[in-house]
């Protein structure tokens, strides 16, 4: 039987210090973490840049099939991933849970190596945050600290007419992994002889419970000398993100869907549930590839990138946004992502 700490027998204060207790610093920028007050940060002549998210039981996650060291390993990946896609370097985080008594110090401590893995994978240093007891439930808010070279940040609302729309890596399979735990989950309540089947289906499980936040995609672009016109991360969907671009730079757009890059593990998964493999693409979420713009003139320079698609580009607002399929039909983009308010 696995040893078990209550939360009560540390206290807050014997918490935050058990669990932070091993914390390395990686950036000069780190004036001051955790055992203050608060935090002192100094970026030295750089802008600093400040996303913050919020994780909830039973709507962005299920302990069902989620294990703690995972979930402690994407509550900052997709917080990270926010902040490269606005073209800067993250350097900070701060992490704080609300949870009851049904966790123990043990469980806790788990979650935390997930969030130090995280950590060490994107030399980011965690610089504090909170704790405090939930009724039911358990909530995770991460906010992530990055810099950038002054101005050079990169907004959603600065794309060009005639700019070429790109993502990264491939699209689709995190919902296919979510769509494969929820049946198991589904058929375990009903029936818990039956043990869960995840058929071999390590990559879009894996996409789903420890996705990866592209920094080396932003190292390329840098690398490169190429700047992206606009850029997001895709949360969402690609649609849903492709919209957000449009609307906030007053655009329209065509996307290929011959040019989605869509992996074939997550085709055959898609066959297999009976899913099309381009909706999972467009309204899925949760892939946290980066979508951008960028001029034509630097189309040469993003081929020596296979972890770069062009998926279409952008034109005046009049032509609205729209998919050209495989068939050569074109059809309206919907905006059909993700919902945090649709229960």
């Amino acid at each position: 039987m696995e040893e078990r700490t209550e939360i009560d027998s540390l206290g807050e204060f014997g918490l935050i210090d058990y669990l932070t207790r091993n914390i390395e610093i990686h950036h000069a920028s780190t004036i001051l973490g955790v055992g203050d007050d608060a935090a002192v940060i100094d970026h030295f002549g750089k802008q600093t840049v400040i996303s913050t998210d919020m994780l909830i039981e039973g709507i962005h996650f299920d302990f069902m099939y989620t294990p703690l060291k995972h979930l402690g390993y994407k509550s900052v990946v997709v917080n990270l991933s926010d902040i490269y896609a606005m073209g800067a370097t993250p350097t900070q985080i701060t992490i704080s849970l609300a949870f009851s008594n049904r966790l123990s110090v043990e469980a806790l401590n788990e979650f935390y190596e997930g969030v130090y893995a995280a950590c060490d994978k994107y030399n980011v240093d965690l610089i504090g945050g909170d704790t405090s007891s939930s009724q039911k439930g358990f909530v995770i808010s991460v906010t992530a600290i990055g810099e950038v070279t002054p101005m050079e940040f990169i907004k959603r609302s600065t794309a060009q007419k005639g700019d070429l729309l790109c993502v990264s890596g491939d699209l689709g399979a995190a919902f296919l992994g979510l769509t494969l735990l929820e049946r198991e989950k589904k058929i375990f309540l009903e029936n818990p002889q039956i043990q869960p089947d995840l058929e071999g289906e390590t990559y879009i499980i894996g996409r789903q419970l420890k996705p990866e936040a592209r920094q080396d995609i932003i190292t390329f672009l840098k690398e490169k000398n190429i700047t992206p016109t606009a850029m997001m991360d895709i949360s969402d969907g690609l649609s849903s993100e492709a919209i957000h671009i449009c609307k906030q730079s007053n655009l329209g757009c065509v996307i290929y869907e011959d040019k989605i890059p869509i992996d074939d593990r997550t085709k055959q998964a898609a066959l297999k549930f009976g899913i099309d493999p381009t909706a999972c693409a467009l309204s899925g979420g949760e892939d946290y590839e980066l979508i951008f713009t960028m001029s034509q003139s630097d189309y040469d320079k993003i081929t020596l990138s296979e972890e770069i698609s062009v998926v279409g580009y952008m034109t005046d607002i009049s032509e609205g946004t729209h998919i050209i399929t495989k068939g050569g039909n074109k059809h309206k983009l919907q905006a059909q992502g993700w919902n945090a308010f649709k229960q």
